[in-house]
């Protein structure tokens, strides 16, 4: 399965579900939904598997759709689980400001959730989906950069390879100048899939990108550090139906095991695997569940 990675406040959601702790047969199990990119459906697979592993009946329905689709269908509940990212929900759930600080938006996105919508939010992972700026390795080492702050001091050296949107968006260009102080030598654009390529051609210096793309773990890429926070947070966190968890009372620990596992590099390697390498998703899950000691 080959899927595209889109920006995680607007990409359609894929539902993954999860599993607990052996159950009895007659336990209700769990309905796992996610959005449809690779990230999202790699994601189900884990949580799926994990509690598959526990003996919890699984009923996956992956690649459902945009993040207002799967939201209403965890509100309506036609799924039990799905993996969300915070930034997304305080954008287009809650419609709220802008915030930089994670664990502020975290309990907010939470609070809400459980407040309004009846809806709990699990312990977050450390995947955190955000804009970034990449670097190839000699780049980092020439210039001793591993922070915004740090490319602000050369910015004029070098060629930023961007797409389109990130010229007019005031967390693109214009922010990145407001905040850090960055302008650039030359600012070139491209298509969103021909970024990678470019830098790794040296047409430019530095591209922007998405902190966990597969390519970045692919090409052995660096990242710059936002310092100052300029980009929301978006970290990823499985949202869950109250009552799916007082049914399967063992479901919330696995996923939070899972959870506690996943973090930006892993899971950049696991979606240049199904990009990249061309693998299906729940193999690329079943490897690194196994890989864990989660599964045998």
């Amino acid at each position: 399965m080959h899927l595209l990675r889109p920006r995680g406040l607007t990409v359609a959601l894929v539902f993954a579900l999860l599993a607990a702790p052996v159950v009895t047969a007659d336990a209700a199990g769990l309905r796992i939904g996610s959005k449809n990119f690779t990230e999202q459906v790699v994601l189900g697979e884990l949580y799926a598997q994990a509690l598959e592993a526990k003996g919890v009946r699984v009923e996956r329905k992956l690649n459902m759709g945009g993040t207002l689709i799967a939201h209403q269908a965890l509100v309506s509940g036609e799924i039990d689980m799905y993996p969300e990212y915070t930034g997304t929900a305080l954008a287009n759930v809650l419609k709220a400001e802008t915030m930089t600080d994670p664990d502020a938006v975290y309990q907010k996105v939470k609070a809400h959730y459980e407040r309004e919508l009846k809806l709990t939010w699990l312990k977050p992972t450390k995947i955190n989906n955000t804009y970034v700026l990449v670097v190839l390795p000699e780049i980092a080492q020439k210039h001793q950069l591993k922070t915004l702050t740090d490319l602000a001091k050369v910015s004029k050296q070098l060629v930023l390879g961007a797409g389109p949107e990130f010229r007019n968006r005031k967390d693109g260009v214009p922010g990145l100048k407001a905040k850090y102080g960055i302008e650039w030598k030359e600012d070139r654009q491209f298509a969103i899939g021909l970024r990678y390529q470019a830098l790794a051609n040296k047409q430019v210096d530095v591209i922007d990108g998405y902190a966990t793309d597969g390519q970045i773990a692919a090409q052995k890429l660096v990242k710059l550090t936002d310092d100052q926070r300029l980009w929301p947070p978006y970290f990823v966190a499985p949202v869950v139906r109250p009552q799916a968890l007082r049914d399967t009372p063992q479901a919330a620990s696995i996923l939070d095991q899972v959870s506690a596992l996943l973090d930006d590099v892993s899971m950049s390697e696991m979606n240049w695997r199904v990009d990249g390498d061309k693998e299906e998703p729940k193999d690329v899950a079943r490897d690194f569940l196994r890989k864990k000691g989660v599964l045998r």
